[in-house]
């Protein structure tokens, strides 16, 4: 077997690529021959067969020669390609967990000019998937192509539920954030039936993550007395909770500290958006098919300072514990 390459496949490579192609010669056959790797040979036979508006598809040398051109010219209008270091610096924070919004947001933050707009990663990040194959969008933290909500039908268990008080009779100062103190509540499912406990405060982003065995209203209310008790009195006005039976011994909070709790209308998840928006972005670390029954609250702690630490557009690129802890800290929020 020949040296292997690791430069661009030149024209006459490409030529010997189409004979042995048509030919009927295997990809390790043509990547033998040409001392290349075979992913090397699957992705330019892939990447330049495609059909289009006025191609037929299939592998031609001489036309795959011109893309490959036309894709590195392309690439030259693209910062990060042409900044290595600062290519390095952004993949770096986006293996972080960081969006391209806080990693431009902060960048600008610390240099006192803007760097690199988010938009401008994301096109790169787009610009490799569809010119190279690469899978940069994994890095994304929710790494999907679009966004929107899975709308629920069915029935609603707010009947069940004593001494519900509807978000509609939540404060404008509540809704417009302006106070810290105001919290979100809610259970992160996975697939195999188990959850973890995910609160979220409203102003400052603050997150906090707890084991939660089981969805039993009386657990789930023992935890929220828990981590409440350690939060001090003007940091702990009220929660807001969807219609979950889990939540239904939400008055255990105002009797014991004086919190209003309020609940979201009917199939409606986005009026607790902050909280659905924390367990959004934790799912880059814990996706549906994982079992928390094997994480220590060690590790949801270690994912919460992770959280907490990571600057947020809405803070001005503060972070969360920034913001939470302006003032004079509290003790210890997540053991």
């Amino acid at each position: 077997m020949g040296q292997r390459k690791y430069g661009q496949l030149s024209l006459t490579e490409r030529i010997e690529i189409y004979r042995l192609h048509a030919d009927g010669k295997s990809l390790r056959f043509i990547a033998k021959a040409l001392g290349r790797n075979v992913s090397t040979i699957s992705r330019e036979i892939h990447r330049n067969s495609k059909a289009r508006k006025n191609w037929e598809g299939g592998y031609n040398p001489e036309r795959a020669q011109a893309l490959t051109k036309r894709r590195h010219a392309r690439g030259r209008s693209y910062k990060l390609e042409r900044q290595p270091e600062l290519r390095s610096l952004v993949m770096d924070q986006l293996a972080m967990g960081r969006s391209p919004e806080q990693i431009a947001g902060r960048l600008t933050r610390e240099e006192g000019n803007p760097v690199i707009s988010h938009e401008s990663i994301y096109r790169y990040i787009y610009w490799r998937k569809w010119s190279f194959g690469e899978a940069f969008y994994r890095l994304l933290p929710r790494k999907k192509y679009s966004r929107g909500w899975r709308v629920k039908t069915g029935g609603s268990s707010k009947n069940l539920i004593a001494r519900r008080v509807s978000i509609d009779q939540r404060p404008p100062a509540v809704n417009a954030r302006r106070r810290l103190g105001h919290w979100e509540a809610d259970l992160m499912a996975f697939s195999n039936n188990k959850n973890v406990l995910v609160v979220h405060e409203r102003k400052s982003r603050f997150t906090a993550i707890f084991p939660q065995n089981t969805k039993a209203a009386e657990s789930v209310s023992k935890n929220l007395r828990a981590f409440f008790r350690h939060i001090q009195r003007h940091k702990r006005q009220s929660v807001t909770f969807d219609n979950g039976t889990e939540f239904s011994r939400h008055y255990e909070l105002m009797d014991t500290y004086g919190m209003k709790t309020w609940f979201c209308d009917t199939h409606s998840p986005w009026q607790k958006g902050s909280v659905e928006n924390a367990i959004g972005r934790l799912r880059r670390f814990l996706p549906r098919k994982t079992d928390p029954t094997t994480l220590t609250a060690g590790q949801l702690s270690t994912l919460a300072t992770l959280a907490n630490n990571t600057p947020r557009k809405c803070l001005g690129f503060l972070t969360p514990n920034e913001v939470f802890f302006r003032n004079k800290p509290c003790v210890a929020l997540q053991t």
